[in-house]
């Protein structure tokens, strides 16, 4: 491991020490601190010429900062003559924008894709992307991670027979079958119709629901209107139980008011996005973590091993 160094902004310092933890490493010496009029101050301090870096961020909330850190901390390492520069992003933020919804509008996730590339990054380990598509937003390599292996043996061990999982949206079908077929379980789908941003309806439940212990099956919760919207809807079909697990809690808004107001029995979710000390006292979450997952493709990558069997 002496041509391997792991650095961390200040997005996700708790998932940044469980991967280092799973690794066996120290953390690199980095100072990532801010001027008096706000401009960020990257400081390195250990020399990394040669060195195969790998830089923890997760682009989440604050969105814009926790993104400059990342992008100056590339550029930091590229004029540090470091050999190879990976970006690990556990949640890649601006990833909802991912294409033309209306005109005039930009594609974010692709103007981030190229700030990342024109940075110096010359790998991406990511997870869950909120579209698949955005790997081909990078002309350079980008493995994309799931935390479907974490949720599914959460799944095994606390729920036995009767489950059916749900899709909030016809957009996560793909998603929810392949963890029904995992589990043996029924797949039920919820007709959902958003009228703006950040609001949703749904409007119909298409499956069978009745008298079953329900999870909603989501990539991200973000205001929660959503998954609670949909939650309604399978209380109103009949469900036993109604449980919901997502990959990136980015729980903005009014969501946590939401949920406790909710018939959500549980929430489960991955520690991609550190929870507020508000959501982390909500009793109604449960947190996964995923370090193991990144620490071992970064073994992997740093290695040349294939990743090919983390992403199932």
């Amino acid at each position: 491991m002496n041509d391997f160094i792991v650095f961390s902004g200040n997005s996700n310092p708790a998932l940044t020490q469980k991967i280092c933890n799973y690794l066996d490493v120290s953390l690199g010496d980095a100072k990532v601190k801010t001027f008096s009029d706000g401009e960020i101050q990257i400081e390195i301090n250990e020399n990394v010429r040669s060195k195969d870096v790998f830089i923890i961020q997760s682009t989440c909330s604050p969105v814009n900062d926790n993104l400059i850190e990342l992008l100056l901390m590339i550029d930091a390492f590229k004029r540090s003559s470091a050999s190879r520069i990976t970006a690990v992003i556990p949640y890649y933020g601006y990833s909802r924008q991912d294409k033309k919804v209306a005109p005039r509008v930009p594609i974010s996730a692709k103007l981030v894709a190229d700030m990342l590339t024109v940075a110096g990054s010359n790998r991406v380990i990511t997870m869950d992307l909120h579209a698949g598509q955005i790997q081909g937003f990078f002309n350079i390599p980008v493995d994309n991670l799931y935390t479907a292996p974490v949720i599914l043996n959460y799944i095994k061990t606390n729920f036995q027979d009767n489950l059916v999982i749900i899709s909030p949206d016809a957009g996560g079908v793909e998603r929810a079958r392949a963890f029904a077929k995992r589990l043996h379980a029924d797949l039920a789908i919820i007709d959902k119709r958003r009228d703006a941003p950040n609001k949703a309806k749904a409007m119909a439940v298409i499956g069978d629901v009745k008298g079953k212990i329900a999870i909603i099956l989501d990539d991200m919760i973000d205001t929660a209107g959503t998954l609670i919207e949909a939650a309604s809807a399978i209380a109103g079909k009949g469900a036993k139980e109604i449980h919901a697990c997502c990959a990136h809690p980015v729980l903005s808004g009014e969501s946590l008011e939401r949920l406790a107001n909710s018939s959500l029995k549980t929430l489960v979710v991955s520690d991609t996005i550190p929870l507020s000390s508000k959501a982390a006292a909500c009793d109604k979450i449960r947190v996964l973590s995923v370090a193991d997952l990144i620490g071992e493709a970064i073994i992997r990558s740093h290695n040349g091993d294939s990743v090919t069997s983390l992403f199932v």
